[in-house]
Formats: structure tokens, sequence, C-alpha cells
């Protein structure tokens, strides 16, 4: 069933008293404790802020994840740089797991991703290999013990236009090579995310989450909670799977002031986990 925006907040609004009590029964018995995802940012959201500026925002929103694209920490950064990012994100409280989306078309580039992510302490890259990279990402997720979501991007895209391309590439890979599911990709392509999610839970390392304004081509982003993807039934969907990696949050409107739809994105994104 699909929930309305307004009947969601609405929704929310009334289990807040509720869950006052239920908080209760749940300190008396924590095996009720529900299962929480883990809410992160792509830092592609806030790509015309500097990193002090997407630390202090999403220390703000009180996202505790975050997966830098190379705006924010350079694709040629030394390794003394790279350690030095990852140190001043830790250090303000917040976990530098992944970064990405990170292209790679030559042997060179995937070598230096694998170097980047390591001097990083990534747990992930979200990437896009070209195919017939792939038997070197093999070798190198088992060199470095990193994982690789690859990240499909929709209309245009030749190489993972979709999950299910990403998925017949990588099946007989190593088993830390997957998949990051873009869900505003997979609904511009008149896809549906949820049976993705289910199907490939095995290789689900990453979760671009987000909304889109219409099902076609050219759809495009608007706050999460006002576009046409069923939201409730994706966050459903992760908490079905038991999903454990980071849900990203990437809102790619208003790229100059995106704050406050961030906000709001994140606040929706809040209320439908509580109700789920």
């Amino acid at each position: 069933m699909k929930y309305s925006r307004n009947k969601f907040l609405k929704l929310a609004g009334l289990t807040g008293v509720a869950s006052l009590t239920l908080s209760h029964v749940v300190a008396r018995n924590p095996s009720l404790q529900k299962k929480e995802l883990t809410l992160g940012l792509a830092s592609y959201t806030l790509r015309n802020f500097k990193l002090e500026d997407v630390i202090r925002m999403t220390q703000r929103l009180q996202l505790k994840s975050l997966a830098l694209k190379s705006m924010h920490m350079p694709l040629d950064s030394s390794p003394d740089d790279l350690r030095n990012a990852a140190t001043h994100v830790s250090a303000a409280g917040l976990k530098l797991y992944g970064a990405g989306v990170i292209y790679m078309k030559t042997a060179q580039e995937v070598e230096n991703a694998f170097a980047y992510a390591s001097h990083a302490g990534l747990e992930v890259i979200i990437g896009v290999p070209d195919h017939a990279l792939l038997p070197l990402v093999n070798k190198l997720v088992e060199k470095y013990n990193i994982r690789l979501a690859i990240h499909n991007h929709g209309p245009g895209d030749d190489l993972y236009r979709s999950p299910d391309d990403v998925y017949a590439k990588v099946r007989a890979l190593d088993k830390r090579i997957g998949l990051c599911i873009d869900i505003g990709h997979v609904v511009r392509i008149g896809q549906d995310p949820v049976p993705m999610i289910e199907k490939y839970q095995d290789r689900l390392y990453d979760l671009h989450i987000k909304d889109v304004d219409k099902a076609q081509e050219d759809g495009g982003p608007v706050e999460i909670g006002r576009g046409v993807i069923d939201i409730p039934k994706v966050i459903g969907a992760l908490m079905k799977i038991s999903y454990r990696y980071t849900v990203a949050i990437e809102y790619e409107k208003d790229g100059e002031d995106s704050l406050p739809g961030l906000a709001e994105s994140v606040g929706y994104l809040r209320g439908v986990m509580r109700v789920v």
C-alpha cells in the first residue's frame, strides 16, 4: 500500500505519544528493540561546499556515516592527506565508511582507487569499473579486503544501466564485489527498486536513497517524500532483509542551497522509519 507524504507525516506525529509508552516497554524487554537503519550522506549532495561545511551540515542533521566524493577528498591526494582527511572526519564524530562514485576506465585507475581507499581506511568503494577491468578489481578486492559496490546510473549508462546489469557481471566474482543501488536511477528506467533490494540482498553493500518527480528518463530530483518513489516500501524492504550497511542520502536538488531540502528529506525518512 502506498501512503501519501501527508498521511505519513500525520501518522508519524500520531505515533509520537505512543512511542513514549513503547520506549518504556522496550527498555524492560531489549529483545523487542526494532532494528534501525543507518542513515548517512553521500557528499555529492553538498558538491558546492567545502569539506568543513560537509562535516558541519552532516553533524547538524545528526547523521553519523559519510561517503565522500572526489571534490571533498581528491583522488590524487597523497597518502598523508587521505589519512588526515579520514582523521578529521572521525574527530567530528562521523564515520567515513566509503567514497564515490569513482569511475575506473583503466587498470591504473583501478589500482589508484584501491590504494586511495586503503590510505583513507574505507570499508567500501562506490565505483563504476569498465567491464574488462573486473578481473583486476577481483584481485584487488582480495588484496585489500575492501568491498566494491558498483553503482547503476540509469538512462544513458552503457555499463550498468540497472542493478540487474551489475549483478549479472559480479555474481561469479568475489562476494565482496556487489551493488550500490541508486533507487532514483532505477525508477527513471521504469523499474521498481523494492524487489531488487530483496533479490540482491546478498550483494547489496550501499544504497543511494533519493526521490524524483516522475518515473521517466527526465525525472528530476525532489525532496524525499515529495516525488513518485514509494519510500515507505523501500524502507520496509531494507528492514525486511535486515540491511546492515549505510542508507546514503543523495539529495541532488538545490546544489547552492542544499540544507533546507536535505533536512526535510532526513526528517521524512526518520518519520517513515518510525512507522514502517
